[in-house]
């Protein structure tokens, strides 16, 4: 089954693809790599999931937020690369979760992006080498941010 067939058939929602808000591009591909920049939750209605995790919101909402940057994630995947069906494999996942000193869970938080990516590519496409760092403060206070490369087919 196509990606494209199996995120339909998951009834997914992508929100849209997110604009910059700074000086740089979303997505940069080069021959075979997808290099996706800092991606955060976006909703479907352009708004973002705010707040620190460990004081505004707990470790399922941090979750949350990952997973929601996922689909973020995959709606510029698709609006740059035409269709899903053109990835090959998740490389590498840098996430970075809004926390508090205290916090120490950032592993369980970016998860929610990982599991999102395992359960549509599956085991061998969907999971690659993968950090989870803890921060102060996130952009506009968002809860998470996650970057990501990946390799593709070409055209």
């Amino acid at each position: 089954m196509s990606i494209e067939a199996k995120l339909s058939e998951m009834g997914w929602e992508l929100p849209p693809a997110p604009k910059p808000v700074g000086l740089y591009k979303p997505i940069l591909i080069n021959g075979d790599w997808a290099y996706v920049s800092g991606h955060g939750p976006l909703l479907p209605d352009g708004s973002l999931i705010t707040g620190r995790i460990g004081e505004d919101l707990d470790r399922q909402a941090g979750y949350d937020a990952a997973r929601q940057v996922g689909l973020a994630v995959l709606s510029t995947l698709r609006e740059n690369l035409g269709s899903l069906d053109r990835v090959r494999q998740l490389v590498k996942t840098l996430g970075f979760v809004n926390c508090t000193p205290d916090f120490a869970e950032q592993s369980a938080v970016i998860n929610g992006f990982s599991e999102l990516f395992a359960e549509l590519f599956g085991a061998e496409r969907g999971i690659g080498a993968r950090s989870a760092v803890g921060a102060p403060v996130l952009p506009g206070n968002m809860a998470v941010e996650v970057e990501a490369i990946f390799e593709i087919q070409q055209d």
